[in-house]
């Protein structure tokens, strides 16, 4: 939504300039709203210049393998894809999600 917005008003190269800054940037539940091809290019922007100068981390609930099929352009997503998953240490995790967990938690009573 921010990528489209600057689109808009003409702030794209600042956001871009923003998301390149931190030592670490956090793209998180990737994949959970739609990837336009503006959006895919930008990411594809930001990620070629982190790659150079600072760490990315990206949460996801899909499987890598899984999420070429989110960009809309077969070849930008091989080049964002070629320059995060080839360079990346994976965690997976397993077992129920710490929401449900600490919801269960709360929902039980003192003996």
């Amino acid at each position: 939504a921010e990528i489209a917005t600057a689109s808009l008003d003409g702030s794209l190269p600042k956001l871009k300039l923003a998301l390149a800054k931190p030592t670490l940037l956090v793209i998180d539940d990737l994949g959970l709203g739609q990837m336009t091809a503006n959006a895919a290019q930008v990411l594809l922007d930001i990620v070629d210049r982190r790659m150079r100068t600072g760490a990315l981390l990206i949460t996801s609930q899909y499987p890598s393998d899984q999420w070429h099929a989110m960009f809309p352009d077969p070849t930008v997503a091989d080049a964002i894809l070629d320059r995060v998953v080839h360079q990346a240490h994976r965690l997976q995790l397993k077992g129920e999600s710490m929401r449900k967990v600490q919801a269960k938690a709360k929902m039980k009573l003192p003996d």
